[in-house]
């Protein structure tokens, strides 16, 4: 608790502003304070699938930090991947304004895990006792803050070491970025009992039944990387394959408001077999229909890491991106490219055989395999 010449205590607690007190007609400070603790934030702007998989440092966090306030700043697109999150105090907009604000706080403990420069920048311009993870130097360039983010920093510049000599997972790989210990904690994605309860509506209304077999097919990706989809006819192959092997399986189109006009397409082509998910209602509703699934089809991409996140069976091809650093944690299979030029992380390609060759014979069996 600190003090002001001439002010009552200012306390140290989680709940207090300085401008009104946490609950109507208490006074502040109370008889019952919640303690800051460690203060900590997290910087993760990158991609929402990173995000996800980011919040399985969360557990870590607080084995090290048991009494602590965790903060964490994130781009828009992705405070919906946060919402109901147990270990988080507080989620932050990345804007001009909450930068401020953090700028004007002090912190015990800054975790960065971005390898970008507008992360990198807002870093260094915090107040904090230890930082971890990565920064910039005086010519701008990205740099390891601390020895233990070597590692990863190194995956970023070594194609060997990232594309054939890895077998580390990103988890394990960020968690000695961050010096904390790596227990293989799963991702922390929380859905409210409204949001349960609207996936049981959900199912009631396409009749499917709690004994049901339900496959979520993933159609999409980020637009960055379209190499990281199927196209249309492999997904009617793929749908075909599964209704002639397994033919009392629910099978679901799953994906975001790109993959809208393919998906109908899909649909289109195969029927009545399958049931397409809006996909122009926001993440949050995004991650109830694939919540409805209890198996997911899917690319590397934000629908494989919510599928990752709600704890589903996953069935996961890899063609230019790195399989090894996935951490299914044993509910899921790989199926991964086997040729040399693989994986590459290529925005474009002229003969992308990792996706013309993708073995969809395999993903059928997968699939009709699984109880």
């Amino acid at each position: 608790m600190s003090t002001k010449k001439g002010l009552d205590p200012i306390p140290d607690c989680k709940r207090f502003t300085g401008y009104k007190p946490c609950e109507p007609y208490k006074t502040c400070p109370c008889d019952r304070p919640v303690s800051l603790g460690h203060k900590i934030l997290i910087v993760n702007l990158d991609f929402i699938g990173d995000v996800l998989m980011t919040t399985a440092m969360l557990p870590g966090i607080r084995r090290k930090f048991p009494v602590s306030t965790v903060h964490w700043i994130t781009k828009r697109n992705a405070l919906p991947a946060l919402e109901h999150n147990p270990y988080l105090d507080c989620v932050w907009e990345w804007n001009d304004e909450n930068r401020m604000i953090l700028q004007a706080m002090r912190f015990d403990t800054v975790l960065n895990a971005d390898k970008n420069q507008n992360s990198c920048a807002f870093v260094q311009t915090l107040s904090a006792g230890e930082r971890f993870g990565f920064g910039l130097n005086e010519n701008g360039a990205i740099v390891p803050i601390n020895p233990e983010a070597w590692y990863n920093y190194r995956m970023g510049l070594d194609d060997e070491l990232k594309f054939k000599k890895n077998k580390r997972t990103g988890q394990d790989i960020l968690a000695e970025t961050w010096k904390l210990d790596y227990r293989q904690d799963e991702y922390v994605l929380e859905l409210t009992e409204a949001e349960q309860e609207f996936c049981n509506d959900y199912r009631k209304q396409l009749n499917i039944r709690d004994t049901d077999r339900v496959v979520g097919l993933n159609t999409g990706c980020s637009t960055l990387y379209p190499l990281k989809k199927m196209t249309v006819e492999q997904h009617v192959l793929l749908i075909q394959g599964i209704r002639s092997r397994a033919p009392d399986t629910r099978m679901l189109l799953l994906g975001g408001r790109e993959d809208a006009e393919r998906n109908r397409e899909i649909k289109k082509q195969v029927g009545e077999v399958v049931s397409e998910t809006p996909t122009d209602e926001g993440l949050r509703r995004g991650i109830l229909y694939e919540n409805c699934c209890g198996l997911v089809v899917t690319g590397d991409s934000l629908g494989m890491h919510i599928a990752i996140g709600l704890k589903k069976y996953v069935i996961a091809w890899f063609g230019l991106s790195c399989g090894s650093e996935i951490e299914l944690y044993g509910r899921g299979e790989k199926i991964l490219s086997r040729l040399s030029c693989s994986p590459c992380w290529k925005k474009t390609c002229a003969d992308p055989q990792c996706l013309e060759r993708l073995n969809l014979d395999e993903m059928v069996s997968l699939v009709a395999n699984h109880p």
